[in-house]
């Protein structure tokens, strides 16, 4: 009789409606997406210190960069730190809609929790490393506007900085170029940014249910929660960009918002971001990569310019979401409901994807919307 009930059970399951709810408000989800949540995990996910830079994983590099990432010396006059748009009490991102460098910039600044699990760097991914990045911040005028000369400088006149910097990389900053020095500095900044990784969350023991088929386990998750789920991984598929433990592909994409800058001109985003990467000399196939064998600068020495990268942005990874409002490349919506909204109303007109389009409007019910931020919420 038990076996008779259970595989009613299954019939009914395998027979319900895509929105199908049980009794209890709760969806029910099928094999596919349970699937597609079980991808989701589990968290955190294993690591390997990057191969460009010697001092990844090293407690002591982590120290310096912790030290320097707080440190506006950094920056020509000491006016801004990496802190300054990076904050530690919202994720390491910033409630600002665009970063305010030298002057008010263009873009808000992502957030660097779980930044060492990315392949490509800034909203356009314009570096192709995490220790690049903190280069590029370096050298832009409207940013730190520093480099090589004051940086090397601060590491040799400041005694404790450089005697930190000698115990991490064996060699006195004095001695060094300024740009070797830079990079180094660059380095030590990279090995702390990895230590950013978010914590378990609700999510993840609902997906550690799904995974052991333990539904005394997943009914613990809220329903409303498990509504927008059903949402995220059925009807939405936001999982096809939104993919993996990260909830991340680590790639670009159009999402429909203006490129048109409030000052005039046009942000090109991933197409800029492109040939930044493929011209600069700090890049995984350059003279400053600590991987002789250049074992993870395929994707830089493969990357091509297509006509869909303009407009295009990172894809971003959505643990800890809700603590890094604004959203979008250019802080635009303002919550997550907002984010929901706007994907949900999309203008196709807007997109462009060379034949291959992803996105459509979702077309939301407002209780549907909401479902889908306690979704995120729970991320």
């Amino acid at each position: 009789m038990i076996m008779i009930r259970a595989l009613a059970v299954l019939v009914l399951v395998a027979l319900a409606p895509a929105g199908a709810l049980a009794q209890d408000g709760r969806p029910v989800f099928t094999d596919a997406e349970r699937q597609a949540i079980s991808s989701h995990g589990p968290w955190p996910m294993p690591w390997t210190p990057d191969p460009s830079n010697r001092v990844s994983g090293d407690p002591d590099a982590e120290k310096l960069g912790f030290r320097l990432f707080f440190d506006a010396r950094l920056s020509a006059g000491g006016v801004m730190s990496c802190a300054t748009c990076h904050r530690p009490e919202q994720a390491f991102a910033e409630d600002l809609a665009v970063s305010q460098g030298r002057v008010a910039l263009t873009r808000n600044a992502p957030g660097l929790m779980n930044v060492r699990f990315r392949r490509w760097f800034g909203r356009d991914g314009g570096t192709d490393s995490l220790w690049s990045s903190s280069i590029r911040t370096f050298l832009k005028p409207e940013e730190f506007a520093s480099g090589p000369d004051l940086i090397g400088q601060l590491l040799a006149d400041d005694k404790d900085l450089r005697d930190q910097f000698e115990a991490v990389f064996g060699s006195d900053p004095a001695l060094q170029s300024g740009e070797t020095a830079m990079v180094l500095a660059a380095k030590a900044l990279a090995a702390f940014q990895e230590t950013l990784v978010s914590e378990r969350t609700l999510f993840d023991d609902f997906r550690d249910a799904i995974a052991e088929g333990n539904e005394t386990k997943e009914a613990i998750y809220p329903a409303d929660a498990a509504r927008g789920a059903k949402l995220f991984f059925g009807r939405g598929q936001c999982h096809v960009c939104h993919f993996g433990p990260a909830f991340s592909n680590g790639e670009f994409a159009d999402t429909g918002l203006p490129v048109l800058l409030p000052g005039g001109g046009v942000d090109k985003g991933r197409y800029d971001g492109i040939k930044l990467v493929r011209s600069s000399r700090f890049n995984l196939l350059g003279p400053f990569s600590d991987d002789p064998e250049h074992s993870t600068a395929g994707k830089t020495r493969y990357l091509d310019l297509k006509p869909r990268n303009w407009g295009e942005f990172s894809v971003p990874a959505l643990r800890g979401v809700s603590r890094t409002a604004p959203y979008m490349h250019d802080g635009s919506l303002a919550t997550l409901a907002d984010v929901v909204r706007h994907y949900s109303e999309l203008d196709l007109d807007r997109l462009h994807a060379d034949g291959n389009r992803v996105l459509k409007p979702l077309r939301l019910a407002e209780d549907e919307i909401a479902d889908l931020v306690a979704f995120l919420e729970t991320l």
